[in-house]
């Protein structure tokens, strides 16, 4: 079944016609495309220093299939660009082939764990201050295994802070 999605932009009378005529498509409404006209109009009348800010773009590298999804989620709202990475060796790859602001991993993954991928950064010269979040869901005494990440956060982990978290390592 093909589903398709349409937008009409229909500009609506402000005011009520002076005289008591039959109301005319044509002269309430103008053309069809003033409206256009108009939001193009002023879109070039903004001043040019509001321009839109460039998304950042997140690696997230996760091997729990629903965990990654929310977490795309989550960050997707939070007004990132995500890269998905199913495991730490996918992730290596995208990191050396596709511009990223930061890495959100997982400690605990096949092929290549979270704190692998994270010492390869720290030893990699182009990636070396990437910042780095490492989710586990180990109790807090395991954290100095982290050492390189610049923040840890354990599981499950609140999609507010998560937000917030990578906020503050990207300002």
């Amino acid at each position: 079944m093909l589903k398709f999605k349409a937008a009409f932009v229909l500009p609506l009378p402000t005011q009520p016609p002076s005289t008591p005529e039959r109301f005319s498509p044509k002269t309430q409404m103008g053309t069809p495309t003033q409206g256009l006209e108009q939001s193009a109009a002023e879109a070039a009348q903004a001043p040019q220093s509001e321009a839109p800010r460039a998304r950042r773009t997140v690696l997230l590298a996760e091997d729990d299939r629903a965990l990654r999804r929310y977490l795309e989620v989550v960050l997707r709202r939070a007004g990132y660009e995500v890269l998905p990475a199913a495991d730490g060796l996918e992730a290596m790859k995208m990191l050396l082939s596709t511009p990223v602001d930061a890495v959100v991993t997982d400690a605990v993954m096949p092929h290549l764990s979270g704190h692998e991928l994270c010492r390869f950064l720290r030893d990699h010269p182009q990636l070396k201050d990437l910042p780095v979040v490492l989710l586990s869901g180990a109790d807090p005494a395991s954290r100095a295994e982290g050492a390189g990440a610049d923040l840890y956060l354990s599981k499950p982990v609140p999609a507010e802070e998560l937000a917030a978290s990578l906020a503050r390592l990207l300002a």
